[in-house]
C-alpha cells in the first residue's frame, strides 16, 4: 500500500492524541475483557472435571455442568473477545481516520450497555433460559438488547471512517464489513431459527450463524487490527497491498458459505453441502495469501519474534490461524468427516481458533498498550509476561493436540462399533490431560493479570524495558 500524502502527514502533527483517544475507555475495555476470560476459562475447567466424574457439585442447579459450559463459550465469545475487540477498535479508529468516535457519551454508554448484556447472559444460562440454538443460547430477553447494541457500536465507529479524508487503510475495509455483518448475523441466528423456521431450515440457518460468528465478526476485527499494529510494531510497511485484498475479498465472498459444513451428511440438500465443502477448501487458500503476506512483512525482522513479545503473540496466532483453516479444509470432506463428527477433533479445532487465534492477538494488544494505558514506561516484570507467554503457548499446542489425537481414537473406535462405555474409558488419558493443559493456560493468566495490577502499583518507578509500549502514530503511514 502507499505511504499517505504529505498533507495527511501534516495534519497529523497538529493532531493531540488525547484528543483523538478515550485511553481510559480503552482501559477499562481490556479489564473487563480479563475479567471474562478468567471467569470463562474457571468455567471451562469446572466443566472438565465432569468427564473425569469428580465434579465438585451433583445434583446443584446452578452448577449444572451444561450450563456453565454455555457460560464458558458465550464468555469467551461476548465478555472476552468482544470486549477486547471494543478497546482495540477505540485506540485504532481514530488514529486511521484523524476523528473522534460519534459520542464520547455513547461510547461509556456502549461499555456499560455491553457489560449488561454479558453478565444478563450467564445469570440467564444459569437459571435455564438458554436459547436451543448453538453459539445463539443467548436468553431471548437479550437478543434484542444485544442487537440494539450492535447498531450502536456501528455508528460510533462508522461515522468517523465514513468522514474520514484520509486513504481507507485495509484495516477499515475490514471493520466496515465487521460492523455490518455482525449486525446481520446475530439477528439471523437468533431470531430465524427461533421463530421463523423449523427442522432442517433450522439447521442451516444456525449452521451459517455459527460459523458467520466466527468468520464475519471476529475474523474480519482480527485480521483488520493485524494489518494496524504488525507494521507499527516492525516499523515497515505490510509487504503487499494487492495480497490484502485478496484476502479481504476472499473472506467476503467465500466465508458466508461456509455454515452447512457443519452438517454434511444431513437432509440439508446435497448441493449446499457440497457448496459448503467447496467455499472451506477455497477459505484455506485465501488465508494462505493473508499468513503469506505478514510473513514476507516480516523478513528481515525475524529477530522480533524473540524480541517483541506482542510481535510473538501475532505470529504464533497466526500459525494457529493456518493450522485451524488447514485442518478444516480436511475435515469438511466427506471421508473426513465420517470419523471426526462429533468427536473431541472437532473441540480442539474450535479451541484453537477462539483462543489459540483471537486469544492470543488480544494479549499481544495488550502486552502492547497497557503500559501505556496505566501511564507506565514498561511492565513491572517483563518475566512473567515470558511466562504468561509460554503456559499459554504449551497449554494451547498441548490441549489442541490431546484433542485432536482424542477425537481419532473416538471416530475410529464408533467406525469399529466398540461398546459405548469402551469409548469413554479409552478417552479419559486424554480428557485428563486435557484439564492439565487447561490449568496451566489458567496459571499463564494470574502471571499476565498479577503484573498488571503490580504495573498499575509500581507505574511512576518503572523504567522503560524491553516489553515497553511504543507511542503509536496517529494515522501510520507504515501502515497504509
Amino acid at each position: 500500500m502507499t505511504a499517505a500524502s504529505p498533507s495527511i502527514s501534516k495534519d497529523v502533527s497538529n493532531v493531540s492524541l488525547n484528543d483523538l483517544v478515550n485511553e481510559k475507555l480503552v482501559l477499562w475495555h481490556f479489564i473487563a475483557s480479563l475479567t471474562y476470560v478468567m471467569i470463562a476459562m474457571l468455567a471451562g475447567f469446572l466443566f472438565s472435571l465432569q468427564l473425569l466424574q469428580i465434579y465438585p457439585f451433583p445434583e446443584m442447579e446452578l452448577f449444572s455442568p451444561g450450563r456453565w459450559r454455555m457460560v464458558h463459550t458465550n464468555g469467551v465469545a461476548y465478555g472476552f473477545i468482544a470486549n477486547a475487540f471494543l478497546g482495540a477498535l477505540y485506540w485504532a479508529v481514530p488514529r486511521l481516520t484523524l476523528r473522534r468516535v460519534l459520542s464520547v457519551k455513547l461510547s461509556w454508554f456502549i461499555f456499560v450497555a455491553w457489560q449488561v448484556v454479558v453478565l444478563s447472559t450467564v445469570v440467564g444460562l444459569l437459571t435455564g433460559y438458554a436459547q436451543a440454538v448453538e453459539w445463539g443460547e443467548t436468553p431471548i430477553f437479550i437478543d434484542p438488547l444485544a442487537v440494539v447494541g450492535l447498531i450502536l457500536v456501528a455508528c460510533n465507529f462508522l461515522t468517523p471512517i465514513l468522514k474520514s479524508e484520509g486513504p481507507m487503510y485495509v484495516t477499515l475495509w475490514y471493520f466496515i464489513a465487521a460492523f455490518v455483518w455482525t449486525i446481520l448475523v446475530y439477528a439471523m441466528g437468533n431470531y430465524i431459527p427461533q421463530f421463523f423456521v423449523g427442522g432442517t431450515a433450522a439447521g442451516a440457518i444456525a449452521g451459517l450463524f455459527i460459523h458467520d460468528l466466527v468468520g464475519l465478526f471476529v475474523t474480519p476485527l482480527g485480521w483488520g487490527l493485524m494489518y494496524y499494529f504488525v507494521p507499527i510494531l516492525l516499523k515497515k510497511p505490510i509487504w503487499s497491498h494487492g495480497l490484502s485484498l485478496v484476502g479481504f475479498w476472499g473472506l467476503a465472498f467465500f466465508y458466508p458459505l461456509n455454515g452447512i459444513h457443519h452438517f454434511l451428511y444431513s437432509p440439508i440438500p446435497m448441493f449446499l453441502q457440497y457448496g459448503a465443502v467447496i467455499a472451506t477448501i477455497a477459505v484455506e487458500l485465501v488465508v494462505t495469501t493473508v499468513v503469506v503476506n505478514f510473513f514476507l512483512t516480516i523478513r528481515g525482522r525475524g529477530d522480533a519474534l524473540r524480541t517483541n513479545m506482542p510481535i510473538r503473540w501475532f505470529y504464533i496466532g497466526m500459525v494457529f490461524y493456518f493450522t485451524t483453516c488447514l485442518q478444516c479444509a480436511f475435515q469438511v470432506s466427506l471421508t473426513f468427516q465420517k470419523i471426526v463428527h462429533f468427536t473431541d477433533w472437532v473441540v480442539g479445532h474450535s479451541h484453537l481458533v477462539m483462543f489459540g487465534v483471537f486469544g492470543f492477538w488480544i494479549f499481544g494488544i495488550m502486552t502492547h498498550l497497557l503500559p501505556r494505558l496505566m501511564g507506565a514506561k514498561g511492565w513491572y516484570r517483563t518475566a512473567w509476561n515470558e511466562w504468561h507467554f509460554w503456559l499459554t503457548g504449551i497449554g494451547m499446542l498441548v490441549m489442541f493436540f490431546d484433542l485432536t489425537i482424542a477425537g481419532l481414537v473416538q471416530g475410529f473406535m464408533w467406525r469399529d462399533l466398540a461398546v459405548w462405555e469402551a469409548t469413554l474409558t479409552a478417552s479419559q488419558p486424554f480428557w485428563l490431560l486435557r484439564t492439565i493443559s487447561g490449568s496451566a493456560i489458567i496459571i499463564g493468566q494470574f502471571f499476565f493479570i498479577f503484573n498488571i495490577l503490580m504495573t498499575a502499583v509500581y507505574r511512576h518507578s518503572i523504567e522503560p524495558n524491553s516489553q515497553s509500549s511504543g507511542v503509536d502514530p496517529v494515522a501510520p503511514a507504515l501502515a497504509s
